[in-house]
């Protein structure tokens, strides 16, 4: 079985790698792949592609049930296409669900009906989509933007040399 994971990872967290464990573990999944992807909806200002690639070719370099993958798709229900899972948090299935993110209210359902089983790591006050599986992590103490203003502490050390 094969998980999708995408994301910025700009940079790498703590909290990454745990969800990632998380779902191998609670989905019995064979390998998790890393997405990136080359020009993220709803997102800017990120490191380069080729640095965010370097980091997270180190993190799985001693992980061999972790993959990196590249994908110029925009949605998660393309993304995820293939897939047997896919891994996000709460905060990004909120996205997920927002109708400012398609066309309109029915691209929006079509793209959430084609998304494989969910594996979904709580955050804050985002509610969780029913019939996923709530990873088992806690992710109160890490964030992203924290770690881009360095916070190194909450950085995968294997990325911490591209910062």
């Amino acid at each position: 079985m094969r998980g999708a994971y995408p994301g910025t990872f700009d940079p790498p967290t703590v909290a990454h790698l745990a969800i990632a464990e998380a779902a191998r573990a609670q989905c019995g999944l064979s390998t998790v792949d890393l997405i990136l992807n080359r020009d993220p909806l709803g997102k800017s200002g990120m490191r380069p592609l080729e640095t965010r690639l370097s980091m997270l070719g180190a993190v799985a370099a001693n992980r061999p049930w972790l993959c990196v993958a590249v994908t110029d798709q925009l949605h998660l229900a393309d993304i995820a296409e293939g897939y047997d899972v896919l891994v996000l948090g709460a905060d990004k299935w909120a996205q997920v669900v927002d109708v400012a993110f398609y066309e309109s209210e029915l691209d929006r359902d079509r793209a959430v009906a084609r998304l494989p089983k969910l594996a979904v790591a709580p955050r804050h006050d985002f509610p969780t989509p029913d019939g996923c599986v709530v990873l088992d992590v806690d992710l109160s103490q890490v964030s992203s933007t924290e770690a881009r203003a360095g916070r190194t502490d909450l950085v995968l050390p294997e990325a911490r040399p591209y910062l």
